[in-house]
């Protein structure tokens, strides 16, 4: 039975030592099983190829895939998937947050219970800021009500999955990608494992607010098409609004010979009812912009330097 362990890297030198030092500690403490080390550097400006490539040097285990420039971590976890050979796959991140410790206990859900993957989720949000855990709650509840897919809140990408659901996973080539969307709309049965938050190892997050911002938003659109209703209806709503207030105005001058006031209010309705003109294409470009995208069908990623032979691009 073959384990494969996808890892996206994306300047990762200060964590890579630990977390391979307890990876390879969990891997030899499952000694009936075969293991695939599978990194993906996500176009490090640090020394965290040059690690990797040590690592190979003296493991065998371990294959590396580093793309020509940062692609985004979608990517490499999708680079991972498409590269993965193990009866088995997990996906893991290298600050120590997704614990390598709990594979053994993930392997025998697997193997004892019913289940197509195995997921983690964090039971608490000890260490994170508190505005960052009140919009990520706001996000999977909007994400929930509005879309045919289930996220769970404090989910990880941090898995264990069957091979089925794995080329499930990998049939779905679209660029636009939002992992935590895919793992829910493709269904198999997942058991949930909780585990309190764990600090990095070392270094420092790379998801700032603003990116975690535009991530929820690309959940959103690839998801759901609710955004698009609601423009839809704010247009039908303000129209019937403009129509009633028309025919008010009318009314009013025809009888009471009254002159129409109010400029100042007047510009404030203009602006205002502009803005949300505005918005709603705003919207329509979204989802524009994506189809976009994956009408020129480039690659998800461009490989520079692997170890692996047979690597599927």
């Amino acid at each position: 039975m073959k384990i494969s362990i996808i890892v996206p890297c994306y300047n990762e030198e200060e964590a890579l030592p630990a977390f391979y030092e307890e990876l390879s500690s969990v891997a030899s403490s499952m000694d009936k099983y075969e293991f695939e080390m599978l990194f993906i550097d996500d176009g490090s400006k640090d020394n965290t190829l040059p690690i990797l490539q040590e690592f190979a040097k003296n493991d065998e285990r371990v294959k590396y895939i580093a793309f020509s420039r940062n692609f985004g971590k979608e990517a490499a976890m999708y680079a991972g998937f498409c590269n993965s050979s193990g009866d088995y796959t997990a996906v893991m991140d290298a600050d120590m947050q997704d614990p390598p410790s709990l594979l053994p206990e993930m392997v025998k859900i697997l193997e004892e219970g019913d289940y197509d993957s195995v997921a983690t989720r964090r039971s608490t949000r000890k260490g994170e800021p508190k505005i960052r855990s009140f919009f990520a709650r706001l996000f999977y509840k909007i994400m929930n009500k509005i879309s045919n897919t289930n996220v769970v809140d404090g989910a990880r990408d941090f898995r264990l999955m069957k091979r089925e659901m794995v080329d499930a996973i990998v049939s779905m080539c679209e660029v636009n990608r939002f992992s935590k969307g895919i793992f829910g709309w493709i269904g198999f049965k997942t058991y949930w494992l909780s585990y309190e938050n764990v600090e990095r190892v070392a270094g420092k997050t790379k998801w700032s607010f603003w990116k975690l911002f535009k991530y929820s938003l690309d959940g959103i659109t690839n998801f759901s098409s609710t955004p698009l209703k609601i423009s839809s209806v704010m247009g039908f709503v303000f129209t019937l609004i403009s129509l009633v207030m028309l025919i008010f105005v009318f009314v009013r001058a025809l009888i009471f010979q009254d002159p129409v006031q109010g400029w100042p209010s007047l510009v404030c309705i203009i602006l205002f009812i502009g803005g949300i003109q505005l918005f709603c294409i705003g919207i329509i470009g979204q989802y524009i912009s994506k189809m976009y995208i994956e009408t020129k069908k480039r690659p998800h990623y461009i490989v520079a330097k692997t170890n692996k032979d047979d690597i599927v691009k």
